[in-house]
């Protein structure tokens, strides 16, 4: 199962694996922003298995362990570069020694990020142990436009040099898309989606301006995958104990709406065998022919289930119409 980023014509396998939770603990301007310990050994092989299974799509960031997810899939990749795409993501201070992540700047809107682009960019080659990338983001949320624009020129000018084939930005923002992604190279955009959450303002630009939709949370932070609980809790040093910026999650806890919206349409999620996990991708292959999501991953199994979701494909147009129904949509 086979979509494309957008205009860039680069064919991908229809689900990526998320590479956030394999960079390990690190710090974010004072704050916990990794999803805990991770055993790099076990990393490896769900990158493995996750190849084996047919999904050759990776999505790290320079940010994600300060440098450690980078450095693991590379080292993971070594021998099989010439069949994965890699997406990685840039504009933020990394300090691999520390594990802290800082803007370039007093604050994230107005960071100098067009002035530092390709010394991000060499850092993430050289941790990946490649000479190029093959999808490059802007991973500045809030940067304000006008220099937003200034980072897409020099991201234009990558893409002519052959060190990145295509780019685009992680953000929610319609209206900042719409002007950023009328460079020449911009192929994909970078949004949250999944069957609880997401702009579809966002996605309907996406597909009008041609951009492959990537999408961030597809399996909301874990919790859509169904095995989080009321009785859920977790550690300090994983991000969804204190996460203010996502909804599926309270105080360290699973929002109490999204897991009644969740059994609302357990059913029809896992539909002809499907898990819970396989029944939320489906839904987002179902949205929209320009989707691509991208699950997290910590494990093996995780990645197994995650890429055999390609198997049974997208919801039927009848099922996501009764979802819609289901949920007051």
């Amino acid at each position: 199962m086979k979509r494309t980023l957008g205009r860039s014509g680069i064919e991908v396998s229809a689900v990526g694996m998320g590479c956030w939770a394999i960079g390990g603990p690190w710090e974010m301007m004072g704050s916990q922003a990794g999803w805990g310990v991770v055993d790099d050994a076990e990393s490896t092989r769900a990158i493995h298995a996750a190849l084996e299974l047919g999904a050759n799509f990776f999505d790290t960031a320079a940010n994600y362990g300060a440098g450690h997810s980078e450095r693991v899939l590379g080292a993971a990749l070594k021998d099989r570069r010439d069949r994965t795409i890699i997406a990685t993501k840039f504009g933020y201070q990394v300090d691999e020694a520390a594990r802290k992540v800082t803007p370039f700047g007093a604050t994230e809107e107005a960071s100098d990020v067009a002035g530092h682009v390709r010394e991000n960019l060499e850092g993430s080659l050289r941790r990946l142990g490649t000479n190029y990338v093959d999808v490059y983001l802007l991973h500045v949320w809030g940067l304000t436009l006008d220099r937003a624009l200034d980072v897409r020129d020099v991201l234009d000018e990558l893409v002519a040099e052959g060190k990145v084939r295509t780019y685009g930005w992680s953000t929610d923002r319609p209206d900042a898309i719409e002007a950023f992604s009328i460079g020449p190279g911009c192929g994909v955009v970078e949004q949250e989606l999944n069957v609880l959450t997401g702009n579809p303002e966002l996605l309907a630009l996406a597909e009008r301006m041609n951009l492959a939709s990537i999408n961030r949370s597809p399996l909301g932070m874990g919790l859509l995958a169904g095995r989080i609980t009321p009785e859920t809790r977790f550690r300090d040093d994983d991000i969804r104990q204190k996460v203010a910026w996502f909804p599926g999650f309270k105080d360290g806890r699973a929002n109490p709406e999204w897991l009644r919206a969740l059994a609302s349409i357990r059913e029809i999620l896992t539909s002809s065998g499907r898990t819970l996990a396989q029944g939320s991708l489906a839904w987002i292959w179902g949205r929209s022919p320009a989707t691509i999501p991208l699950p997290g991953f910590r494990t093996v199994a995780q990645v197994t289930e995650n890429a055999r979701a390609m198997e049974f494909g997208p919801l039927t147009p009848d099922q996501m119409a009764e979802i819609e129904r289901i949920l007051g949509r």
